[in-house]
């Protein structure tokens, strides 16, 4: 296991909500160096927890794990009937034009088979994809925005920014010519009812760049 600090935000009998570091993978992956992943380091902790949600490898941020399999059933729930709220910070490349409240990016997004994992805008066969986004700042040759994706379609938002022409820095993925440390994506916001108890939740992580 690697010694990365992993932010703890809440935990209780239900549910675990903490921060991935970039280049963790979220759950495991392929062969001996996919098994060192977020989800495993928290089962060591807490070895009921289950899977409900997944970030990219190179994205940061907020992600909640159930505790049980009546809280995953649940949690899954409100994630497949959109009753979570998520929103992203992003760094692009470009100046976005700015706007009063928020734009959307609607376009259908399929696997691109010959060059998986990428996906693509596929008019034909592709499925129906919602990205909402707003104008932070602008900083230097970049722009920095808010975004939400109502629908959860794998590289969304990756995908949708390169299809209107400011793809994310550091995305080695979309945009090998935009170089950086790091993908400059993080899961910035995370609301939804506790499985249990109905309350609502909402957690907030800062962006680290």
């Amino acid at each position: 296991m690697g010694t990365t600090h992993i932010a703890i935000h809440h935990a209780d009998e239900g549910l675990v909500v903490c921060d991935k570091p970039a280049g963790l993978l979220a759950v495991p992956g392929r062969g001996e160096a996919g098994r060192d992943c977020l989800f495993a380091r928290r089962q060591a902790l807490w070895p009921d927890l289950e899977v409900v949600h997944r970030l990219d490898m190179a994205t940061s941020g907020l992600m909640v794990f159930a505790r049980g399999k009546a809280a995953q059933r649940a949690l899954g729930i409100a994630f497949a009937s959109r009753q979570v709220h998520k929103r992203y910070v992003a760094v692009v490349q470009g100046h976005v034009p700015r706007a009063e409240g928020w734009r959307e990016i609607d376009l259908p997004l399929g696997a691109d088979w010959p060059n998986r994992p990428r996906q693509k805008v596929d008019a034909e066969r592709g499925k129906p994809s919602l990205t909402r986004y707003r104008v932070l700042a602008i900083e230097g040759a970049a722009t920095r925005l808010a975004l939400e994706p109502v629908t959860g379609r794998s590289h969304q938002l990756r995908v949708h920014l390169v299809a209107i022409g400011h793809p994310i820095v550091g995305d080695a993925l979309y945009a090998p010519d935009a170089p950086a440390p790091r993908l400059l994506l993080h899961a910035a916001a995370l609301g939804f009812r506790h499985p249990a108890t109905q309350a609502p939740m909402h957690f907030e992580s800062e962006a680290p760049f």
